[in-house]
């Protein structure tokens, strides 16, 4: 299986994963929402870039925020709260699951070593 954080998608094909123009995805890089991967003239896109390209349409098209707005938010608060999205879309989410906003389980050796002490 391929890693999410591989740049592998051209703007071709993202676009149609996304069933946007790449002309769109442009925008959004010169908007500095985006940064794909460049080789040369070529872009390349992860399966997270586009996982978050969707939550910008999201963002956009369902809760009509404008991208100048959408920037100036991501500067005070995490797209999770701009989105407003339901944990169970935010466990799929790499940016949220990153932020260690997550509680994680104690292990048990953790738990063995502490009560050891």
């Amino acid at each position: 299986m391929i890693s999410d954080n591989k740049a592998i998608f051209t703007i071709g094909t993202a676009a149609k994963m996304l069933e946007v123009h790449p002309r769109t995805l442009r925008i959004y890089e010169r908007e500095n929402l985006v940064k794909p991967l460049r080789n040369g003239q070529w872009r390349y896109y992860t399966m997270d870039d586009i996982k978050w390209i969707q939550c910008l349409r999201d963002m956009i098209h369902e809760h009509g925020i404008s991208i100048a707005a959408i920037k100036k938010l991501l500067q005070y608060t995490p797209c999770w709260n701009i989105a407003d999205c339901p944990f169970e879309k935010r466990k799929q989410c790499t940016a949220f699951m990153s932020s260690g906003l997550v509680p994680r389980k104690i292990s048990v050796e953790q738990r063995s070593g502490d009560v050891a002490a």
